[in-house]
């Protein structure tokens, strides 16, 4: 899996705040000087990448000589405001000292979950590759609110390699990798070196949050890895502060944590399904309805036993088990007054409850995916 990411020709390097402000103190510009020069050499050696950075809050923290995060969503609005401008100044001017040019991109969840917004991202993104320029992706921590918001730059991470098809995503932060528990509080925790990214156990491994400073923690990473796998992207979790760790890690060399994607990718249309992180509501299927998606079939009214949430034709919905496990997600057919009439009923019941029917299926197979 390493001797993969040696050879892959598109990256997406995501790097935390922790990194990218110097634990909060003000943009860390020997760090970002680092930085670059090794995504300078990848460069050179005819490879893409794409980076996500953190940072922009933290360094409008420290230009507003604010020592604590702040709660309020207008503070944090502010603060990313103020930061971002220094933050974009800092990867430009350092990019241009390589010869390389550099493009800002703000995102936010709903910019990805429109499906047109979502392709023209792509494209954008891909153009710009295409003219030899280094994207560096943020949220758009300026206008987000909490029904927009991805929540952390590891998911966004994750969503910009399943956007653009990157072969791997690197992700750097201020640990060695994923440990088997905690080691700031755990002297026995031991380095994970490789596992597959579906793998469940990981996740109780990476419990807890992160600083202060960042938003995520080794749980967001995992589930990054999780996501990123979707679209066949392998991810590598490393220290940020070793010495050329980001060519090491692009070199294929034993460092960090490999989470490799083990299944076979998505299709783009059922990534773009998958990646939906807000839900318009919830279907609690029974045990016939779940069989029926795993074989690849469409979901019917029939197999549903509750429809939660308020909701219109086309929104994206969970489909769980009767204990709230998520199985699958989708574009269902029918609002959520229309669903729970029909809920339980068969296919050819449909027309006489509701007057008419718009489809036979509430989730057709092409408009769902399977998690």
């Amino acid at each position: 899996m390493r001797k993969q990411i040696a050879k892959a020709h598109r990256l997406v390097v995501k790097v935390g705040s922790a990194l990218v402000t110097n634990n909060g103190e003000g943009l860390a510009h020997d760090f970002i000087a680092d930085l670059v020069r090794q995504i300078a050499a990848l460069h050179g050696e005819g490879r893409q990448v794409l980076l996500v950075s953190s940072g922009a809050i933290a360094a409008g923290m420290q230009r507003l000589g604010w020592t604590a995060r702040p709660h309020a969503i207008h503070d944090l609005q502010a603060a990313a405001a103020v930061g971002q401008m220094g933050l974009a100044q800092a990867y430009e001017t350092t990019f241009l000292g390589h010869g390389l040019k550099a493009a800002q991109i703000l995102l936010t969840h709903e910019d990805l979950a429109d499906r047109t917004r979502y392709l023209n991202a792509r494209s954008t993104l891909q153009t710009l590759l295409d003219l030899g320029v280094v994207p560096i992706i943020n949220e758009n921590d300026t206008v987000v609110t909490d029904e927009i918001k991805f929540g952390d730059n590891d998911t966004l991470g994750a969503l910009v390699a399943n956007l653009v098809e990157a072969e791997a995503l690197i992700i750097l932060t201020d640990q060695k990798g994923l440990f088997s528990a905690d080691p700031r509080i755990d002297p026995t925790a031991t380095l994970i070196g490789e596992g597959s990214a579906s793998d469940r156990r990981f996740e109780a491994m990476a419990g807890g949050a992160g600083s202060g400073i960042s938003k995520g923690g080794m749980i967001t990473k995992i589930r990054a890895a999780q996501r990123a796998a979707r679209s066949g992207a392998h991810t590598m979790i490393v220290s940020g502060r070793d010495t050329d760790s980001l060519l090491a890690a692009a070199q294929g060399e034993a460092i960090g944590t490999l989470l490799h994607a083990s299944d076979s990718p998505l299709a783009a249309r059922k990534q773009w399904l998958a990646d939906h992180l807000q839900l318009a509501g919830s279907l609690i299927l029974d045990e016939g309805a779940i069989r029926a998606l795993k074989d690849g079939r469409s979901l019917l009214a029939v197999g549903v036993s509750r429809v939660d949430g308020d909701f219109e034709r086309g929104a994206a919905v969970a489909c769980r088990d009767a204990q709230g496990q998520e199985i699958a997600r989708g574009l269902i057919g029918y609002s959520s007054s229309e669903a729970r009439r029909i809920a339980g009923h068969a296919t050819q019941e449909i027309e006489a409850l509701l007057g008419y029917i718009d489809s036979e299926e509430l989730i057709h197979r092409d408009n769902l995916v399977l998690l």
